[in-house]
């Protein structure tokens, strides 16, 4: 028997990339998955890995650029299985590259920070209770490493505001039996890390379930760097 039997995850983005892995680990350790995609077509594959896991799946479509389609995908997770004990705040997207700091525009910073931040603080806010009330939770919000590289500054900018939500969100949670964490899965060679980057994807595990198979009573606000913990037992 898995360690998350009987627990339902959401995971956002994990139609491919981390979150596809991610999805297909939650599953092999029992958990009921809800896969997140910006269409349902787009999460089959996903569904697919997830059932031959021998879990249940199902699927919840929208865009996390859009409010209101935030709010559709947090209802449609609570309506898939009643409930949701894991939220995998995984999805991200990247600014464009420019020059300097100087040649960015609002345009930039927009779409940014309401995916990477609002959309994964939305989804807390709804899902996040129904964990306080059963007394037993795990986020995990994915930041990053990124450091002094100014040309993509809004997308550090909103890692960072990640950062610090989480800080918060752990500090408020504290003892409620939900225990939230930061998780930066490395430079990986996907869609958005690109071809040049570090390492593949698949590096990303076992790392970035030890925030979710942490013990009760640990503590919140943790950040695990999925590379530093390649040899974490599976």
């Amino acid at each position: 028997m898995g360690r998350l039997q009987g627990k339902t995850a959401l995971v956002t983005g994990s139609s491919r990339g981390v979150g596809k892995l991610v999805a297909e680990a939650l599953a092999k350790e029992g958990a009921n998955v809800i896969v997140h995609g910006r269409t349902v077509p787009g999460t089959a594959a996903t569904l697919e890995l997830v059932r031959k896991a021998g879990a249940q799946g199902r699927a919840v479509a929208g865009e996390l650029s859009d409010p209101s389609q935030v709010e559709r995908i947090a209802s449609q997770a609570l309506e898939a299985f009643g409930k949701v004990d894991i939220l995998y705040n995984n999805a991200g997207i990247m600014s464009p590259w420019r020059e300097s700091v100087g040649f960015q525009e609002l345009s930039d910073w927009t779409p940014v920070f309401q995916v990477n931040v609002f959309a994964l603080a939305r989804l807390c806010a709804r899902l996040i209770p129904g964990m306080v009330e059963r007394k037993w939770g795990r986020v995990v919000n994915v930041t990053s490493g990124i450091d002094k590289t100014p040309q993509l500054a809004p997308y550090g900018a909103s890692k960072w505001a990640v950062d610090k939500y989480t800080d918060d969100l752990a500090a408020e949670l504290s003892g409620t039996g939900v225990i939230v964490s930061r998780m930066d899965p490395g430079w990986l060679r996907t869609d958005l890390g690109g071809p040049n980057a570090d390492h593949a994807p698949e590096t990303v595990l076992p790392g970035a379930m030890v925030p979710v198979l942490l013990p009760d009573g640990a503590a919140g606000g943790q950040f695990f760097r999925a590379q530093e913990l390649r040899s974490a037992a599976s």
